[in-house]
Parts: C-alpha cells; structure tokens; sequence
C-alpha cells in the first residue's frame, strides 16, 4: 500500500498520524469516520513484517470488533482456546479465553486498509524527521520523502511510531531511552507438529533469565516462537545510565529449545522462515510524555504494552481510539489544545492502575518458581484456574496472584 505525496507543499490535512500499526491505523479510522482530514504516514510499505508474537487475546479481539474488522482477522488468523502456562518444574495449565494468532505483516495491513477505506490517505514510505513549530505549538512535521526533506502543516499530530525511541527523541517526547524489555522471535515451518501444539505455550524457567518462551500456532502448519525479556535495562552503569542486562537474547533463546520439548522438535525438524529477529518493548505506560500543545502520543510510543505478559496489541488499539475521542470530542465541544491534552491524558492515566498491577505480576518473571506454585494450586482449584481465566479477560488483578495476600490464599482449602 503506497501513495505519492501531493506535489504542493505544505501538505495540508486536518491531522498527520505518524505510524501505521494497530495504535496509528486504529486512530486514523476512527478520526476519518467522523470526516477529519487524516494522513496516515508510516516509513514502510504495507503489507510489511513486524516483530511480536502475534497473539490476540481478549482485548484485542475488543479492539477489533469496535474497529470493524474482527471477522476479517478472525477468517485469516489461527484460533486458539486456551494459553498453557508451563512452569519450571514442566507442570502445565490450560487457562481458558477467545484466542487467535495472526502474523502482525497481515494483522497491521488489514487494520491499515480499514483506515484508508474510511477515508484516510496513506502516504507510505515517509519518515518522520521532526515536528514544526510556531511559538512552542506543534503545528505540523518533517518528513523525508524520496529522498527529501517536506514540511507537512497540520492542526494535530499524533505520533504512533512504536517502541523504537528515535521519533519521540526527535518530537522533544522520550523520557527514557532505553526500552522496558526486548524480545526475539522467528517463524519455523512444521507440519509434523500441527495438531500437537494447537494452543497458546508460555513457559518459565530459571534459565531464561527472568523472562519467558512463548510458540503461538499460526495458520498453514507455522509457528511463532519465540523468547521475551523484562526489565531488560534495569543495571546501572557506571554513568547513572540504565544498560542492558547481562544476557544474550539467542543463548537464551537455545536454552529455551533445550528445556521445553516441544520448542526443541519444532526447530530441530522444522523449516525456519527468515531470520530471528529481534524488537524492544516499551511497557507500563512509562518512558514518554503523553502530549505537548498540538501533538499526542499513543500506542507502543507511549508505553502502551502490559509489563507482565509482553501483549501490547489491544492496548495499542485501545489508546490510539483514546487519541482519536480527545480529538473527536474536542471538535464537537469546541475545546481548545490545552482541553483536548488533558481529556486524553486523563483517559491514560485512568489505565495506568492496570498496567502497574501487571507490572507487580511480573514477580513471575523474576521468580519463575512462582508459576509452578500458581499451576500446581490450579490444577486442583477452580477458583484458582478463574482467576487466572480472569487475567486473561482482564475481570481480575494479575498483581493479587503474586502479592503476599494472594500466595496466602493459594493455600486456603480447595474449591
């Protein structure tokens, strides 16, 4: 999907969203239903490959249907009942939920076409070099085209550009840097293990260095595998600054192929598809400001994946619809800049309570023990098995499985 830019310049449009992923397309076609003027730029041309682990769980599914286009994934993607956590100790429990898996290159272009089918104009490939500004508004960007430098004038920017910090630095919005965790991941062709593995896998070990393995089930006899890391930055150097851990992403991922069988039959006798590849991950709505006087910042940019679990694409839809209804209520209301920021930073920070209860659950990363206790006491409870469904769903607080109270009540008698 491609389109050249106007020949005049500026380019005039009623809001520039930067980014075409789940957070910018999602935002782009709810602003485009109510009549705005929306560009939709992205550096790529879609359809392109995009590094996750292209799970979609419950809110996902949410975020598609309010988008329109849930039974267009649903008819492409690979369906799943249950994710099976998997404990150090190989223990294992099905927790139940509405699960698919679709690649994020088929994912994102169908979210991307919505957008233009209701009507916002893709101008791909362009990178974002910088915003322009009058008097410490923002009222437009730079982007290289062709070669290029254009100066776009808009009303609103919305900066949807993903967990790679390099847009927010140039817009004047990082306020960290360094990512919250990184992944590595790679597609394996193996239709010897369709029909064995058909659900969800996420496994804990002390060997994956207070991180996790996940194999998601893609269509056509492809799987997903791959490996994630939390708190990937947390050391301190020498100068103050965070650096990253001590661990090598694809030693860790070998010792996921050597302490979970499954992963280990899949790449012994499966057929890579492409490289591993590797993508930081910005979580718990932290490491960036959220607006300046006409700019928003949305999805992945703006922290938008869960600590815990790594799931960042529902959220991404879900805050880049937020930026979308601050705009769209600012018009109706005929609210000035400074109003719209603030409808919209208080929408954020009404989330921010659930993100930092995924971050407290992220003892399980760091303490993979945790998970054989949370799988032995559900396989013999059903109280304990909802509440973990209810995660899933987001109906319970992942932090209260994991905090003193809640391991205290793994123990009360079994129901």
């Amino acid at each position: 999907m491609s389109a050249s830019p106007p020949a005049a310049s500026p380019i005039a449009c009623d809001v520039l969203v930067v980014g075409a992923g789940p957070a910018g397309s999602a935002c782009a076609q709810l602003l485009a239903r109510e009549g705005f003027d929306v560009l939709l730029v992205d550096q790529h041309v879609f359809p392109r490959d995009k590094v996750c682990g292209d799970g979609l769980i419950p809110d996902a599914h949410a975020a598609l249907a309010r988008l329109g286009v849930l039974d267009q994934v649903m008819a492409r993607a690979q369906r799943a009942r249950h994710v099976g956590c998997i404990g150090p100790r190989g223990g294992r429990i099905d927790v139940p939920g509405a699960l698919a898996v679709l690649p994020r290159r088929e994912l994102d272009h169908i979210l991307c076409q919505a957008a233009v089918n209701a009507g916002a104009r893709p101008l791909m490939p362009a990178r974002f070099d910088g915003v322009v500004e009058e008097s410490g508004q923002v009222v437009g960007a730079r982007l290289k085209i062709d070669g290029g430098l254009r100066e776009l004038r808009c009303r609103s920017v919305v900066l949807a550009t993903g967990a790679v910090p390099q847009a927010l630095i140039a817009a004047g919005m990082c306020e960290r840097h360094t990512p919250s965790g990184i992944a590595l991941r790679g597609y394996v062709k193996n239709h010897a293990m369709v029909g064995r593995i058909t659900e969800l896998e996420v496994v804990w070990h002390k060997r994956l260095k207070r991180g996790y393995g996940w194999i998601f089930p893609c269509r056509d006899g492809v799987f997903n595998i791959g490996v994630g890391l939390a708190h990937s930055h947390s050391r301190t150097g020498d100068d103050g600054r965070r650096t990253m851990q001590d661990v090598n992403l694809r030693e860790m991922f070998s010792a996921f192929t050597q302490i979970h069988a499954p992963a280990g039959e899949l790449m012994r006798s499966g057929a890579p598809l492409g490289e591993l590849k590797g993508a930081p991950l910005r979580c718990s709505l932290e490491g960036a400001q959220y607006s300046r006087p006409g700019l928003l910042v949305t999805g992945e940019a703006a922290g938008s994946t869960y600590a815990f679990t790594g799931e960042g694409i529902g959220k991404a839809m879900e805050t880049g619809m937020l930026a979308a209804r601050a705009l769209i209520d600012g018009r109706r209301l005929q609210l000035d800049d400074e109003a719209v920021r603030r409808r919209y930073e208080a929408s954020l920070l009404a989330l921010k309570p659930r993100f930092d209860l995924y971050e407290r659950a992220n003892r399980v990363n760091n303490h993979p023990w945790l998970a054989d206790l949370l799988i032995w006491r559900a396989k013999k409870s059903e109280r304990i098995l909802r509440r973990m469904s209810g995660v899933l769903n987001e109906t319970n607080n992942p932090g209260n499985l994991v905090s003193v109270r809640g391991l205290a009540r793994l123990f009360l008698p079994i129901r």
